[in-house]
């Protein structure tokens, strides 16, 4: 629910008159505490002409771009993007494997529009620069295997489709009676899903691990629905369940860096720039970039992902408040591995997708075809996916260790072929990589409504978006896209008018009820 203030006033006897003069003087005085608790001081917004810009964009990805076109279609052009790698995109990574582009980051358009619904501005930016996407489907197009080989249990699956979509449904009547959020691994129970067997735990992982990068047990029930329903589902102000694989040999980052290049001077963006320390006041940020550079702006944007804000790659000063650094630890960061293999020739199913089940949950369990005449035929490539602790594990490994593995699950997999050696593997390490630490954030269980609003919220004249502050939308390119826009907003009534009344925060979270012990 909302943070909100509530007052209360008993009822003594007084005139109509004194009732309307206490309630006036009562109105007078929440506003008060309202602007002393929220609003930037006045005194502090006016200009520093020691400024090197009116903002800085800290992180080049979707969040930023899109706040930074949203100042410049608003008049405002002295700002700067300051990015760590040498392209803007942030996780939209891409990289050349076995001749082809291949996305080592986010891959899909995820919802897309249904008859002249709410489009995904993500899908919008998609056909405005032409950027290839291929349908994927998912469920319709799937092989399944176990450490036998080849074994049919689409029905299983099937199953496992429909616990998944009555675990979405159940979440929304259910708080709204009971009002408490539960682990999603609560929910399945409660819904009578108790996976036992590594077939319907295989089934269990491709519907909720592959999409939120962790497991059921560590994810919020009430927001995990909500985060599918108002993405997939159109009764819910959904786009539509359709997923467009990005195949576009430019990289699916093209949509983000075309749309860079309409509105930005070179000028307006720095590139290579790791920044190491951010200094945030009332009346200004300062940041020192690694090579030791300076550069102040009379306001800030941090786009940094939730494991950056997690970790101390990057230095706060003053440190963060107490109610900010709650916020950033309450949230989760989760971990999507993509481990991609090129051989000489297609050995492997003729479907899209394939699900390997292990008697260890999570390992090695998704795969999809490239080399498939959706997607890149004749490529050779193949890519299997682990997610949160397995993602960590592995990234402990070495590249030979891990190619073992992935192999040893071939093997299993197609135990009548003889599985050649790969001409080529490759896997991104995301939790170890100081600009991104994971991959997308996900809701833990019990994590409150007002921790989120002060992951939000901003600090004097130092704002923050990205996929992780997006309630609705957390951990899709959609989210950073409309934090980008919303908190891009928010800039522009604080730099056009005369005072900054700022995102809304709660200095101390609190239990609806105290634990009693």
């Amino acid at each position: 629910m909302p943070y909100s203030r509530a007052w209360h006033i008993s009822a003594i006897p007084a005139s109509f008159a004194m009732v309307l003069l206490q309630a006036h003087f009562l109105i007078l005085l929440a506003a008060v505490v309202f602007a002393r608790g929220f609003s930037i001081p006045q005194a502090d917004h006016q200009h520093r002409d020691t400024a090197d810009k009116t903002v800085l964009i800290l992180g080049g990805g979707v969040a930023g771009v899109i706040a930074a076109r949203t100042l410049h279609e608003r008049g405002i052009k002295d700002f700067i993007i300051i990015e760590g790698r040498n392209e803007l995109g942030g996780r939209l990574r891409s990289t050349s494997f076995g001749g082809k582009t291949v996305e080592l980051g986010a891959n899909w358009v995820q919802g897309t529009q249904t008859d002249g619904g709410p489009a995904n501005p993500i899908l919008t930016l998609v056909k405005k620069h032409k950027v290839q996407t291929q349908f994927n489907d998912y469920f319709g197009s799937l092989t399944t295997y176990d450490k036998t080989g080849p074994v049919d249990f689409l029905d299983v699956f099937n199953a496992s489709v429909d616990a998944f979509t009555e675990l979405t449904v159940a979440a929304g009547p259910r708080v709204s009676k009971s009002l408490v959020d539960l682990t999603s691994r609560g929910g399945y129970t409660l819904t009578g899903v108790r996976p036992r067997d590594a077939h319907a735990k295989a089934a269990e992982y491709f519907n909720f691990d592959w999409e939120y990068a962790q497991k059921p047990d560590q994810s919020s029930w009430v927001a995990s629905s909500w985060n599918n329903n108002f993405t997939y589902d159109v009764d819910q102000g959904g786009f539509s369940e359709d997923n467009l694989l990005a195949i576009d040999q430019r990289g699916f980052k093209a949509f983000i860096q075309e749309e860079a290049k309409e509105f930005l001077d070179p000028s307006q963006i720095m590139l290579n720039a790791i920044v190491k320390t951010v200094s945030w006041s009332g009346v200004g940020v300062t940041v020192v970039l690694e090579d030791g550079r300076s550069i102040s702006g009379d306001y800030a944007l941090c786009t940094f992902s939730l494991g950056v804000l997690q970790n101390d790659d990057v230095v706060f000063k003053p440190s963060l408040p107490d109610w900010k650094q709650e916020a950033i630890a309450s949230m989760t960061m989760g971990t999507y591995t993509k481990i991609f293999l090129q051989f000489p020739e297609n050995f492997w199913f003729d479907t899209e997708m394939g699900l390997y089940a292990d008697p260890e949950r999570g390992r090695y369990p998704v795969w999809q075809s490239l080399d498939h005449e959706s997607f890149l035929p004749g490529s050779g490539i193949i890519f299997a996916t682990v997610t949160g602790d397995y993602s960590e594990r592995i990234e402990a490994l070495s590249d030979t260790q891990v190619k073992a593995e992935v192999l040893g699950v071939l093997y299993s997999m197609f135990p009548n072929v003889t599985v050649p050696d790969p001409l080529d593997f490759m896997f991104p390490r995301w939790f170890s990589d100081p600009l991104y630490r994971g991959s997308y954030s996900n809701w833990p269980p019990s994590f409150f409504r007002e921790h989120h609003d002060n992951l939000r919220a901003n600090l004097g004249r130092l704002f923050f978006a990205g996929e992780a502050t997006s309630q609705k939308y957390f951990g899709f390119l959609h989210g950073a896209y409309f934090e980008g826009l919303n908190v891009g907003q928010e800039l522009v009534k604080c730099i056009k008018g005369k005072g900054c009344v700022g995102l809304k925060h709660s200095k101390e979270v609190k239990n609806t009820s105290p634990y009693g012990i």
